[in-house]
């Protein structure tokens, strides 16, 4: 134990002058002027490169302390829990209901959708609780990507951060996109087309530019370079009208629609079955992807300790109840085979006469879409910020700007690519790669809680942990897979049971400590597990194209990390 403590000490302290070097090296030789010589020696001892980070951790201080001061001034500590929870709901409100809901009930689960975002919403509810026992032991800016890198070590981090960032990009852009289909129903024009124009020779589904989207992301970027608290205000004033226009679609829905449209359409409540109930869930969990902004906003929250956790759950549990009603509402207004599939709110109350009440929504669905732009807007930034800061990209994307306390670079950078998706690429193209991202961080973290829990604070041996979240995994593949191709008569009871057992002898044989946690998870392993279950769930209900796409997006990521990610961290 002596030895251990210390090298533990001596790796400290080398890791402090490791950092003194790295800041003179980049003054006096910035990477522009490293010669393309020394890039292709520095490429030949590659393989001793990955042996040396590809598990290489940080711990909870280091990132606290060294990493965070990478960035050069520190942001600035200005949001209370009011600001937190009204924070997650823009973030979430907007996204899911205005862009997937009329879709999902339309083609994949019919009335059913409500049930959908339930199941989507449990998901999101428990994974969000282990992002707040994270949140808390590692309150930075690095979200999910800072989580998995001080547990699994920098190379699954990295997947895990680029991944975050992918879905970021590709979400906002397409929620840029629907902000134009709303606002052109607010003026009245039925076709959102006829604001974007058409390019001959161009692919189908990048042939429709959007100007409308790329002059929005453009001035919330020019905002969120000025500071968190005023973009935080301003979206604290959109969010407070969304949940007015919220309740009044709700109720308006019930009042003028008839509750018989839900049973009375062709196949009743669920006319695609329970599997299409599953995959809408797969699909319209898109909505809840603003949470995991809450966590990312740790470096400015005045008391992070007390404030996340109400802050992450408290905006999943409220954002999920409305979701629910207002898919509900949708369906009881129109039969499903009826709704419209874009900007479906609006032709809902178009078809019952309520026409001023169409341009309403119109209105309402593009403040709400502003307001969970800003917000994931935000959150992008700072997730780029503290991966540059671990050298995985360019240095410089890392800076804070002293005056404003914000990520300057990483949010103009963003924002760039995000206008740039958002002006040729239609929504249903990026929507199931946005699912199948979401859902495998999620899937990570939950891991990561479990091996965080009983082999970092727990102490217990980490091969015992590893198997255990293996047959989880490869039990959880086999029950989907088997609902997936109809294999119900012994599939199911089979998968089903030995993933309760297994979960049951962990918990009953593996001692779990919760000792120097200010908040923790109740009741583990059984949430962390249940989350790890649906997040494979509702993966494997995805179509192969997005696997394919997916496939293609993780190649290029870690072809990225071996030429220039793992040699910058290893300089580092």
């Amino acid at each position: 134990m002596y030895t251990l403590a210390c090298f533990n000490f001596i790796e400290a302290k080398t890791l402090g002058i490791f950092d003194q070097f790295e800041i003179m090296e980049n003054n006096l030789n910035p990477p522009s002027n490293i010669c393309f010589c020394n890039y292709l020696n520095s490429l030949s001892q590659t393989p001793y490169k990955l042996r040396r980070r590809l598990l290489a951790t940080w711990t909870p201080d280091q990132e606290l302390n060294q990493v965070r001061l990478r960035s050069g001034a520190d942001m600035k500590r200005k949001l209370s829990l009011f600001d937190l929870v009204a924070l997650g709901l823009g973030g979430m409100l907007g996204v899911g209901v205005f862009v997937t809901t009329g879709h999902v009930a339309r083609t994949i689960s019919g009335p059913a959708v409500f049930i959908s975002y339930i199941i989507a919403g449990i998901s999101a509810l428990l994974s969000s609780m282990c992002y707040t026992e994270f949140s808390i032991a590692v309150p930075v800016a690095g979200g999910a990507f800072s989580y998995l890198r001080v547990t699994f070590g920098e190379f699954v981090g990295y997947l895990a951060g680029a991944n975050i960032l992918m879905e970021y990009v590709l979400s906002n852009a397409a929620v840029a996109r629907s902000f134009t289909e709303y606002l052109s129903g607010t003026f009245g024009v039925e076709d959102p087309n006829s604001w974007r124009i058409e390019m001959h020779g161009f692919v189908k589904g990048y042939n429709m530019l959007d100007f409308s989207a790329v002059a929005l992301i453009l001035l919330l970027t020019l905002f969120l370079c000025h500071s968190t608290k005023e973009s935080s205000i301003l979206n604290l004033a959109m969010t407070i009208f969304h949940v007015i226009f919220f309740g009044f679609i709700i109720i308006a829905g019930f009042l003028i629609g008839d509750p018989k449209n839900l049973v009375s359409s062709p196949g009743g409540l669920a006319p695609f079955g329970a599997k299409g109930v599953v995959d809408g869930a797969a699909i319209v969990y898109f909505s809840y992807i603003g949470y995991d902004s809450v966590s990312t906003l740790a470096e400015e929250i005045r008391s992070p300790s007390r404030d996340l956790p109400m802050g992450i759950v408290g905006s999943v549990v409220i954002v999920s109840f409305l979701y629910c009603l207002m898919g509900l509402a949708l369906c009881v207004m129109v039969p499903y085979n009826e709704i419209a599939d874009k900007a479906s709110f609006a032709m809902a109350f178009q078809k019952l006469g309520w026409k001023w009440a169409s341009h309403l929504v119109g209105v309402g669905a593009s403040l709400g879409i502003m307001a969970s732009l800003l917000v994931a807007m935000l959150g992008q930034a700072r997730y780029l910020c503290v991966i540059a800061r671990a050298r995985l990209v360019p240095a410089w994307l890392a800076k804070v700007h002293p005056s404003t306390g914000t990520p300057l670079n990483a949010t103009l950078f963003l924002g760039f690519c995000t206008a740039s998706i958002a002006l040729f690429t239609e929504l249903d193209i990026v929507l199931e790669i946005i699912s199948i991202g979401t859902l495998l961080v999620f899937y990570l973290v939950a891991n990561a809680l479990i091996y965080r829990r009983y082999v970092i604070v727990g102490s217990n041996p980490p091969l015992h942990i590893l198997l255990f979240l293996f047959f989880l995994t490869l039990l959880s593949v086999g029950f989907s897979l088997s609902w997936k191709f109809e294999q119900r008569l012994w599939g199911l009871p089979l998968f089903a049971g030995s993933l309760i057992t297994i979960t049951a002898i962990f918990h009953y044989m593996i001692p779990s400590s919760r000792q120097d946690l200010e908040w923790s998870m109740p009741l583990m392993p059984w949430p962390a597990a249940t989350s790890i279950f649906l997040n494979v769930f509702l993966m494997t209900t995805l179509k192969i194209l997005s696997f394919k796409r997916f496939g293609i997006w993780t190649g290029l990521i870690i072809l990225f990390y071996v030429l220039y990610g793992v040699h910058s961290t290893y300089r580092a």
